[in-house]
């Protein structure tokens, strides 16, 4: 099945993904992508969809669906780093995935993130991700 990642959502104090199902009167419907549970989020909660979310380069931005499917198609050798490994493994791991990612901008606390938020995905079979239209006229 694939899975649109503007559906897709992160929010500060909620952990996890969640999917963005309809809304409600007074926010969003979701589910856990952890515990498959319906819940309701606040208009007033800051949600962000993973569609909207990209890591700093040095020449400008990479999407994170590129940066996922860069981890997706990886060698099967190839270990994945656990989201809580050692900084200098996670750096190492980024700058053999993404060579040119800005040292200043893209933080360790981000490339947990990062991780953490592939494992779920990758552990509900949701890697398979749609194509992003195009703009008219493109």
């Amino acid at each position: 099945m694939k899975i649109d990642l503007k559906k897709v959502l992160a929010a500060p104090g909620h952990p996890g993904l969640y999917l963005f199902l309809s809304e409600s009167k007074n926010g969003v419907i979701v589910e856990s992508f952890a515990d498959k549970k319906r819940s309701c989020m606040s208009a007033r909660t800051k949600i962000t969809s993973l569609a909207d979310i990209a890591i700093f380069t040095d020449t400008g931005e990479l999407r994170l669906k590129e940066a996922l499917e860069r981890i997706k198609n990886l060698p099967p050798e190839r270990e994945i780093p656990a989201p809580k490994s050692d900084s200098s493994i996670l750096k190492a791991f980024f700058e053999e995935l993404i060579p040119d990612y800005d040292r200043d901008r893209f933080y360790v606390s981000h490339m947990k993130k990062v991780l953490e938020w592939f494992c779920l995905l990758r552990n509900n079979d949701s890697l398979d991700f749609e194509e992003e239209e195009s703009p008219v006229g493109e």
